[in-house]
């Protein structure tokens, strides 16, 4: 449900939507969501001074929020595997 938001959020701000990958995972009470993007998409996912990240955890926060649930949201640059 989180991840859903977080996919469909986060695929509509980058240039390289097929390299979105998020996954999850449970620390003690708390939910924790990390997207990895391509190396040229991070500027547009963590924005100018992190306004953007910022404002996507927000909506994820507050989305939470009605389900009394503790979501944090980490970001990661994708490993590109180079053939050769």
């Amino acid at each position: 449900m989180y991840k859903d938001l977080l996919e469909y959020i986060v695929k509509n701000l980058v240039t390289s939507p097929e390299q979105v990958e998020i996954t999850e995972s449970q620390n003690d009470s708390r939910l924790v969501l990390k997207v990895k993007v391509a190396k040229e998409d991070m500027g547009r996912v963590i924005g100018k001074e992190g306004r953007i990240i910022r404002s996507i955890r927000e909506i994820i926060y507050a989305y939470a929020m009605k389900d009394s649930k503790k979501v944090s949201v980490d970001v990661e640059e994708t490993k590109t595997e180079e053939n050769g």
